[in-house]
């Protein structure tokens, strides 16, 4: 009897020993997984889209990237800045190479396919006028007959009818800035439809200021906010309250100036 009780409590302190090794690695693997950070791959694209994106730095920088590393970083997220061409960005997003890009909704041929967030900023296009031609287009119909320089890709939901019928002749761009090069230096170029803090951003580091007029309001105005897969359900609706929290105490604000 000595012996058997002697070899249950053997096998006993064993099986208790491999419990509490089984516990010991469980625990260990939940505290490494809960260490690592979650990640957020965010589209900067390659040339930015300043002052909302800024990619010519050692660091991005810019409105939108101020407010989604913020947001994200305060969700837990490390925040990992990714150079995606237009014209890839919507599949990359559907196929979760990337987890967010800056967009509003109207800028995209199917907006049904993705999440957006809350408006972060609006969006404001306008028309530019180079001040030699004496005048300032003010609105779709000032511009009949005549050739706007537009940008590459871009949807322009107030402009697309009258393109359509050729009653406004399109003629696009890559770059922001050239936009404005061409309306200085070109003749057949009548004004330019670009977003009001992007072509202030221009004129200021392109050293253009006071060669051109603005439309005194806006045809157009978008929420830009951050477009997700639709599997980011949990994520948008964490970002929606910090965004609305941060807008509440002025933080908003404080990074808005930083770029007017």
């Amino acid at each position: 009897m000595t012996y058997r009780k002697h070899r249950w409590l053997i096998a006993s302190a064993q099986r208790f020993a491999y419990l509490l090794f089984l516990f010991a690695f469980a625990f260990s693997t939940n505290a490494s997984l809960a260490s690592d950070p979650k990640v957020f791959r965010f589209n900067i694209s390659p040339n930015g889209y300043p002052p909302y994106i800024i990619v010519d730095q050692d660091a991005p920088s810019g409105i939108m990237w101020d407010v989604v590393s913020l947001i994200s970083e305060r969700l837990g997220y490390q925040i990992v800045a990714k150079k995606i061409p237009r014209k890839r960005v919507d599949q990359m997003l559907l196929d979760g190479y990337i987890d967010g890009t800056s967009r509003a909704k109207e800028w995209t041929h199917k907006p049904e396919n993705f999440l957006f967030t809350d408006p972060i900023v609006e969006v404001q296009e306008v028309l530019f006028t180079p001040k030699k031609a004496g005048m300032t287009h003010q609105t779709p119909e000032d511009l009949f007959s005549k050739t706007v320089v537009t940008h590459l890709g871009y949807l322009y939901p107030a402009l697309q009818p009258h393109f359509d019928s050729g009653a406004i002749t399109r003629f696009d761009v890559s770059q922001d800035r050239d936009m404005f090069n061409f309306l200085l230096h070109g003749d057949r170029f009548d004004a330019a439809v670009v977003d009001l803090l992007v072509g202030k951003w221009i004129l200021k580091n392109e050293g253009l200021q006071g060669q051109f007029t603005v439309s005194a309001g806006e045809m157009t105005s978008f929420g830009f906010r951050v477009m997700l897969s639709k599997e980011c359900q949990a994520f948008a609706n964490e970002f929606n309250t910090e965004l609305a929290r941060i807008r509440e105490n002025g933080e908003l604000d404080a990074i808005l100036a930083n770029y007017r």
